[in-house]
């Protein structure tokens, strides 16, 4: 009778031991009772780069990366990219439902009622050189917001945790758009609570001398899906920082920042940046067969196919390839397109590729459709910050919630020297 379990001989000593397994899981712990000596500190598993390793249990996203599915909180990505909307989006990530019509009026009050910062942020910002990276900025701008907030640290506190949960999704879009406008030079624009929280965002991006500004719906709305798009990815790089970090039962600003230091880098939060410089670079349509050609001979790189997760098209990336068409409508069409689609095409047919499973994922088109909007390449990591900051505060909730987890320290196998005699320097 089949048992859920797993037997494993020891073929050094001939013992057999008997593991349970749990949610097609075993406990890496269980592993240490496997000895050869009983002084012996036990078996454990090396897995670089957790990449199958499970150090968490969630309730919060779900991936299939072999049939191409994201669900938050169990619902397909396509419909809440659809017909939600993102803040919408956001209380579903951290409440775990869907809100009632009071409930999310609510939850928008409260956001809105947060966007505002502290007039020394603005000060702070000024402080930096005028070619700063946004992201830059951003990363040390919410670490300096848990000082004005000293009662963050009473992460034990619910009341408290939802406090600073509200300000730091309001105030992402508010310093983000500080760092933007700090970079181009030009004075920074305070939130409009009477727009939505995108129009809002767009308002403090854009607005220049005119008394209102009204953002074109149209573009409102695809920024706000691709918010909802990039706002949770199950155990990410960043996702995993706000964990880890926040394990210490640091404030969320400090985890917050811990997050979006690691979505800076050009592997995660800068990849459709890349995607955008590679295009650039193929520069036509006749130009890709030899493109295509120099990446199978690895003298180049396709940017922006394949994921670590997605052995299959990624849903993110059908439906931001649909809201381009949407965006330049609505300001007029990126040329990049017409490679991006030639280039996916190709490459689609191409047996090398689909052999490795190579799939465009969300970082192909995102870039594309922020370029048309008008916004330069070095702001788009700080546009994935805003929509991710929902996620990372939902898996840095439910992480404060879970009994087992403790303060992150992963083992090591040590490879180096055995004890050495310290030698004066005089005889070195």
């Amino acid at each position: 009778m089949a048992k859920d379990s797993l037997t494993i001989t020891d073929n050094r000593t001939g013992k057999t031991y008997e593991l349970p397994v749990t949610h097609g899981t075993i406990r890496a712990l269980d592993l240490r009772q496997i000895k050869v000596e009983d002084d012996d500190f036990g078996l454990m598993a090396y897995d670089p780069a957790f990449v199958n390793t499970a150090s968490c249990k969630s309730r919060i996203t779900f991936i299939d990366g072999e049939r191409g599915i994201l669900r938050y909180r169990g619902y397909p990505i396509e419909e809440l990219a659809e017909r939600s909307s993102f803040l919408e989006t956001a209380y579903l990530l951290i409440h775990g439902e869907l809100p009632t019509r009071s409930e999310l009026e609510m939850f928008t009050h409260n956001i809105t009622y947060h966007t505002m910062v502290h007039e020394n942020i603005r000060k702070f910002i000024d402080g930096f050189r005028y070619d700063a990276h946004p992201m830059g900025i951003l990363t040390s701008t919410v670490a300096a917001l848990a000082t004005y907030y000293p009662d963050a640290k009473n992460v034990s506190d619910p009341d408290s945790r939802r406090t600073q949960m509200y300000r730091v999704i309001a105030k992402m879009p508010t310093l983000a758009a500080y760092a933007y406008r700090h970079r181009r030079g030009l004075p920074a624009i305070q939130p409009d609570n009477d727009l939505s929280f995108t129009g809002n965002f767009l308002s403090m991006l854009f607005r220049m001398a005119e008394p209102r500004y009204t953002p074109n719906p149209a573009i409102e709305r695809v920024l706000d899906v691709l918010f909802i798009l990039h706002a949770d990815h199950e155990q990410n790089c960043s996702a995993n920082a706000m964990r880890s970090v926040g394990s210490s039962q640091v404030d969320p600003y400090s985890a917050t920042a811990a997050a979006c230091a690691a979505l800076y880098g050009p592997l995660h939060g800068g990849a459709n940046e890349a995607v955008v410089r590679m295009l650039n670079k193929i520069g036509h349509v006749r130009n890709i067969p030899e493109f295509i050609e120099d990446v199978k001979a690895d003298r180049g790189r396709l940017m922006g196919f394949g994921h670590r997760v997605y052995k299959n098209y990624d849903p993110r990336a059908k439906v931001i390839k649909r809201l381009a068409y949407e965006v330049f409508d609505a300001v007029g069409k990126n040329p990049l397109i017409d490679i991006a689609l030639e280039l996916e095409r190709i490459a689609l047919q191409d047996d090398y590729f689909v052999e490795r499973k190579l799939y465009p994922n969300v970082d192909f088109y995102s870039g594309i459709i922020y370029q048309a909007m008008g916004l330069p390449m070095d702001v788009f990591p700080v546009l994935f910050a805003i929509g991710r900051s929902a996620g990372w505060l939902a898996q840095w909730e439910e992480m404060l919630g879970d009994s087992e987890q403790r303060i992150a320290r992963p083992r090591q196998i040590y490879l180096g020297a055995e004890r050495r005699e310290y030698v004066a320097i005089s005889e070195r």
